[in-house]
């Protein structure tokens, strides 16, 4: 049943006009990025061939093309969660899936599987992208595979925030708003962990990209995949409470 969920969510999404003008936008804005920093990298590459140690493909065009592909995913992300169960509940169709004997919890992973499914395209683009360079250069494969570890980790996080944002409220533009605002807040709060003192260090390991960062420039440490497993779960977990009190609700 959950797989039957998300096979319905994805075909949902694929048909649909907004998720097909999204990608279209966030290509043309990934592939004008990725030319504009190849063309850097052209231009000082002679520079950089007398230097110990120079940084590479890798440090110069990949790791730059994976952070922009999270912040616009951020941008993204909560336009297409907002209808996975808000635009239902506007609608009144989901009171038909509630009605059926299916539980909360194959309903939230069946919705989830299905935004992963159209979130996975844009994970796709990104690899062939940075796979396209070994073409005429070499690439450091493992920095390569953390960061596209951390990509996706980002990717599914928002995506489960978004999703149980969308299960609070039956607007969806309320919904898109309140998914960006939290999302802005994970990315942004670092901000304030430029002080010294506990809080500053509790504000760094709340923030997304503290973890998105470590993971890009190579390193893989248990603390940042249970960050991300933590996010994802505890935001599954809520949604499935929420369910059920939708279900319950007289």
């Amino acid at each position: 049943m959950i797989l039957t969920i998300a096979g319905r969510e994805l075909r949902s999404l694929f048909f649909s006009p907004l998720a097909w003008s999204l990608l279209a936008v966030m290509q043309f804005i990934l592939a004008w990025l990725f030319l504009v920093q190849m063309e850097s990298f052209t231009r000082i590459q002679p520079r950089l061939a007398g230097l110990d140690d120079a940084p590479g493909l890798t440090d110069l065009i990949v790791v730059p093309l994976f952070g922009n592909v999270a912040i616009i995913s951020l941008l993204l992300i909560p336009l297409l969660s907002m209808r996975l169960i808000s635009e239902e509940l506007r609608s009144g169709t989901f009171s038909l899936l509630l009605s059926a004997p299916v539980s909360a919890t194959r309903i939230i992973l069946g919705k989830y599987l299905g935004l992963l499914g159209m979130l996975a395209t844009i994970l796709f683009i990104s690899t062939v992208m940075a796979l396209s360079l070994l073409a005429g250069g070499e690439l450091d494969l493992g920095r390569l595979a953390a960061g596209l570890l951390g990509l996706g980790l980002v990717l599914a996080a928002s995506a489960a925030i978004g999703l149980y944002i969308s299960t609070v409220s039956d607007q969806p533009a309320v919904t898109a708003v309140a998914s960006y605002g939290l999302l802005l807040f994970l990315w942004l709060i670092n901000m304030a962990a430029g002080a010294e003192g506990k809080g500053s260090l509790l504000f760094a390991w709340i923030a997304m990209p503290t973890h998105f960062d470590r993971l890009l420039s190579g390193l893989v440490r248990s603390s940042d995949l249970i960050y991300f497993i933590l996010c994802i779960g505890l935001c599954l977990i809520f949604a499935v409470r929420r369910l059920d009190s939708l279900r319950t609700r007289p």
